[in-house]
């Protein structure tokens, strides 16, 4: 089956680039179709689908568009149009890849379309802002940016290579046959939340996860992580979660470097999906600084760097507690199907008994808390180990699978 790659292309001032891209794609063996994303001016090639055809599957026609232009009105028309067109077929084995390209403007409207595709689906973004912070634009999806180097605008011998290397890697994507499916009646994916503070726990929890016959997602707990595992909740991908770490939480109430959003620890609950949880690496937060500087703020604080750029300062007990306060607020959706393990150990490898970031003061404050506030539906498990201990990780791991096969 000849495979196809996707093309959205504003074709009033990059068609040259896109005739190229199609030329190369063909050499390839695969098929392109060009979506022009433009609205105004003129198209300088004949799109596959046309602005007016994606206009109109986004709720609007180009004529209302066009007759009052502005970003604010036509960009979200266009992105839900294209978005509406290209799903369809996706489910229809029509498109194969996404490949994209743009500047500020672009950028935003081809990867706000990247990120409503599913997760699998190979989406490369040839961007003249990719070298910058590109947060904004891959989101929780699995979007590849590629630097433009020199801006999109007509071709040279340079771009001529940029862009013969996009359509490689859009066209080589588009053949891989692995496929990401999750069948009905398969064991459900069990994700896993974890920080590098948490790392010898989490491989203990992969380990048992596996010999119960099990598969397991793990989810790097830095914001970001956070968010894409329960984003594969609510799409049916993830179907049960041992969230151990819960730095995200901590950093979201500071807004600092792992803040993982208001969202953040509410969906397994509003899903009823099995869940154990753990307030691994909650008890510090993260914070970007020039190098080895310690922030004013902090400086009466206890506190580790966890590399040069990364501060970590322990919290104290009044602070901990706004941390305990935000985990209960978000967990009140939570209406069964749950555990919450207290690690009186210690909740990570900087705060464990005899390590720097110790403070028992600070621990009860935070573990009472917990305690006296979860919502009732919640089952609190309070243990005396330490959150790497692996009789600690066993627990947790037999009390998910326990109500995942009671489900059964």
């Amino acid at each position: 089956m000849t495979k196809t790659v996707a093309l959205l292309i504003t074709l009033d001032t990059k068609f040259q680039e896109a005739e190229y891209l199609i030329e190369c794609i063909e050499k390839q063996g695969q098929a392109a179709l060009l979506m022009d994303i433009g609205v105004v001016g003129t198209p300088g090639t004949e799109a596959s689908i046309s602005r007016e055809e994606i206009a109109a599957a986004g709720g609007k026609s180009l004529q209302e568009l066009l007759e009052n232009p502005t970003r604010e009105e036509a960009g979200p028309v266009m992105v839900q149009g294209s978005i509406n067109i290209l799903l369809k077929k996706i489910a229809a084995n029509q498109v194969h890849a996404i490949l994209g390209l743009g500047g500020t403007q672009g950028t935003s409207s081809c990867c706000d379309i990247m990120q409503a595709l599913p997760y699998g689906l190979p989406k490369i973004m040839v961007s003249t802002i990719a070298s910058g912070d590109t947060s904004e634009f891959v989101g929780i999806k699995d979007i590849t940016m590629m630097f433009s180097v020199s801006d999109i605008l007509k071709l040279n011998p340079f771009t001529r290579k940029i862009l013969a290397n996009a359509a490689a890697a859009a066209g080589g994507m588009a053949e891989v046959e692995t496929k990401f499916t999750m069948e009905k009646g398969d064991k459900p994916l069990i994700g896993l939340s974890n920080l590098g503070v948490l790392t010898n726990g989490a491989m203990e929890a992969i380990k048992y996860i596996e010999q119960k016959g099990y598969e397991v997602i793990v989810f790097h707990a830095v914001g970001s992580g956070g968010r894409a595992m329960e984003q594969m909740m609510k799409e049916g991908i993830i179907g049960a979660v041992f969230d151990y770490a819960m730095g995200e939480i901590a950093d979201d109430v500071w807004s600092v470097l792992r803040a993982g959003g208001p969202e953040r620890l509410t969906v397994a609950g509003k899903m009823g999906l099995p869940q154990v949880l753990c307030p691994g690496g909650a008890e510090h937060l993260g914070i970007l600084v020039h190098p080895n500087e310690v922030p004013v703020a902090y400086r009466d604080h206890d506190y580790v760097f966890h590399s040069p750029v990364v501060f970590v300062p322990r919290l104290n007990a009044e602070e901990i507690v706004q941390v305990a306060e935000s985990i209960c607020e978000r967990l009140k959706s939570t209406t069964g199907n749950a555990y919450f393990m207290i690690p009186r150990g210690g909740v990570g490898r900087y705060s464990m008994v005899g390590a720097s970031l110790y403070d028992k003061e600070s621990d009860d404050a935070f573990f009472n808390y917990l305690i006296d506030n979860l919502p009732d539906t919640i089952e609190i498990v309070d243990c005396e180990e330490y959150v790497e201990d692996p009789t600690f990780v066993k627990r947790g791991v037999d009390l998910l699978i326990g109500m995942i096969e009671s489900k059964s």
